[in-house]
């Protein structure tokens, strides 16, 4: 890689290590800016969820104490997670990759889709937390709980972006607590979807992975990760979700434009 291709990765990663662990959705700005720079849509995406796994251990770090006294719904949720990154890595790796060049420009727009409506989604989980008699509990929808957990684990392991602001929505519904205990479970759930993702690629896709790509958006990642966990709730988040928005219309218009060749 050149030089300049090097640092566009590096600040990309810092990003979306920040962002990831404070809103997600930090795979909008690392996919496109690989996209951009001309790697295939599935080895950039193999790449990506393999480097930013650093970043989202950072997070999950980070949010530690939110998870205080949430070890058993943790302990419940995790295994749908990683099944579900497992599930997601195998339609990856083994549906032929023409469907994923089908299926990445549909996903981006559920992302962008998530990214936009995700006010909305917070002020509805927000009321519903105001007015606990009409509040849904984990308690009574656990297997529905785990059952969308197992899906959003299927939609990250396949296709990493968004997945965090997938499985705030279902999560600030469904689990008591604030929205930063959601949060902080996010990040574990995320970081186990990753993990697994990472080890199938690792044993199954190893020629397919960019190397030098995983290590500049793991480093990178890894510092935005720390610096997201501490300060990046003072960043605006509809300066956040405008970037988000554009590079997710880039990334769209240059997978739209290969469809085409």
């Amino acid at each position: 890689m050149e030089f300049f291709n090097s640092v566009i990765i590096f600040f990309a990663g810092l990003w979306a290590g920040t962002i990831n662990s404070v809103v997600g959705s930090g795979t909008l700005v690392t996919f496109p800016v690989l996209i951009a720079l001309g790697f295939a849509p599935v080895t950039a995406s193999i790449s990506n969820a393999t480097g930013l796994v650093a970043g989202n251990a950072a997070g999950a770090w980070g949010y530690r104490r939110e998870l205080a006294g949430r070890r058993k719904q943790l302990l419940r949720l995790l295994p749908a997670s990683l099944l579900g990154g497992i599930t997601g890595a195998y339609l990856l790796l083994n549906l032929p990759e023409k469907v994923f060049h089908y299926a990445a420009p549909a996903l981006i727009v559920l992302a962008l889709l998530l990214v936009v409506f995700q006010p909305r989604l917070q002020r509805w989980v927000k009321d519903r937390e105001q007015n606990p008699e009409h509040a849904l509990r984990d308690r009574s929808h656990g297997a529905l709980l785990i059952v969308l957990v197992y899906l959003a684990g299927v939609y990250g392991g396949y296709f990493v972006a968004a997945q965090g602001i997938l499985l705030v929505g279902i999560l600030g519904v469904f689990m008591t607590g604030t929205m930063q205990n959601a949060n902080a479970m996010k990040n574990v759930l995320v970081l186990g979807v990753n993990v697994v993702a990472a080890i199938s690629y690792l044993l199954f896709a190893f020629d397919r992975i960019e190397w030098g790509v995983v290590g500049l958006i793991a480093v990178s990642s890894l510092i935005g990760g720390g610096v997201g966990s501490k300060v990046g709730r003072r960043l605006h988040p509809a300066v956040l979700r405008g970037v988000i928005f554009t590079l997710g219309l880039v990334a769209l218009g240059f997978l739209i434009a290969n469809l085409l060749k």
